[in-house]
């Protein structure tokens, strides 16, 4: 046999040799500590609404979310991200039921604080889309384009109201040019400068977005291409970055997680607050309904997507097998 370089003093399999030694030189590790429950909680229904494209996904009653909130607290999981999902008929042209003190996302923080407490980091969705008649993040000027300026007075406003509703954390996931810092004046405003904002710094115009449009049952026609990230470029999302943490930011984000993790580890690199990404809708439908088929093993795929997402460089990951597998951890 011929010999090329140190092998064969050099044999890296020996520290792959059993389960103990794989587990003891593991680079990269998960802990429930790092996951955060995306959760939605539908207004108007006696019980739990099942997301067809999501299997064993949800659309809440106050009560299940009650419920939902104390499970994944007892599993170890930090922190809950809160969608609201209001009637049609509360949906309107600027979002109104999102800034409603008694709308239905309001509601859901003020119950879940209510059950668990500091238990839990409750997060709460800054963003119009699932408020509004025509499905867009913002509200819409005389042409049908998102007004930037004029949804940041909407953003204002439901800051202010999930704060007051008992949020510890804001996510602002609008992608409106000036959110973060329109976001932090308002809350310092009211005098709720405790109250940190996650800032959805990269979140690109994906296909993957799909599932979640029926999750939030979103009247959206057309694209949201003129205010998220193209998904070709990269650069922007820097950008971005550094604009969200000049105005503020406390934790940034980017969204979707498996098809940008460059831009996840580009972003790890360049900052000093904690790194979020958001496994989405699309990425845990298309685990699901591989493993359905057969195609795939279900719970080693599960744990190897959020492993990858973990060494890109993510300190918090919001997906949506956060309990069931802060359960297996």
């Amino acid at each position: 046999m011929t010999v090329h370089g140190s092998f064969p003093g050099s044999r890296p399999r020996r520290l792959r040799v059993n389960p103990v030694m794989r587990r003891m030189v593991a680079e990269t590790r998960l802990h429930p500590a790092d996951l955060i429950l995306p959760a939605f909680v539908r207004e108007g229904i006696s019980r739990p609404t099942p997301i067809s494209s999501m299997p064993g996904v949800v659309q809440h009653t106050l009560d299940t979310l009650r419920k939902t909130a104390v499970e994944a607290a007892s599993a170890g999981v930090s922190g809950i991200m809160l969608f609201g999902v209001p009637e049609e008929a509360k949906k309107d042209a600027t979002g109104t039921a999102g800034t409603d003190p008694d709308g239905i996302l309001q509601a859901g923080i003020r119950a879940v604080r209510e059950e668990v407490g500091d238990d839990l980091v409750v997060m709460s969705d800054l963003c119009l889309d699932e408020f509004t008649d025509h499905g867009h993040c913002g509200v819409l000027d005389g042409l049908g384009r998102v007004d930037n300026d004029a949804t940041l007075e909407r953003y204002a406003e439901m800051a202010q109201v999930q704060a007051d509703a008992g949020a510890h954390v804001v996510g602002a996931s609008g992608m409106m040019d000036g959110q973060i810092g329109v976001a932090r004046d308002a809350l310092d405003t009211i005098g709720r400068e405790d109250v940190s904002i996650l800032a959805y710094t990269a979140k690109y115009s994906s296909a993957f977005y799909g599932p979640f449009r029926e999750a939030v049952g979103s009247a959206l026609k057309g694209d949201r291409k003129t205010y998220q990230q193209d998904p070709a470029n990269a650069r922007e999302s820097l950008r971005e970055l550094a604009l969200d943490l000049e105005e503020g930011a406390d934790m940034v984000m980017v969204k979707p997680a498996l098809p940008y993790l460059d831009i996840l580890a580009r972003i790890a690199a360049e900052v000093d607050v904690p790194v979020a990404a958001y496994q989405i809708s699309g990425e845990f439908a298309m685990v699901e309904a591989a493993a359905e088929k057969g195609w795939i093993d279900r719970d080693a795929a599960i744990m190897e997507t959020l492993t990858g997402v973990k060494r890109a460089g993510a300190n918090m990951i919001l997906t949506y097998w956060a309990t069931e597998v802060a359960g297996k951890l």
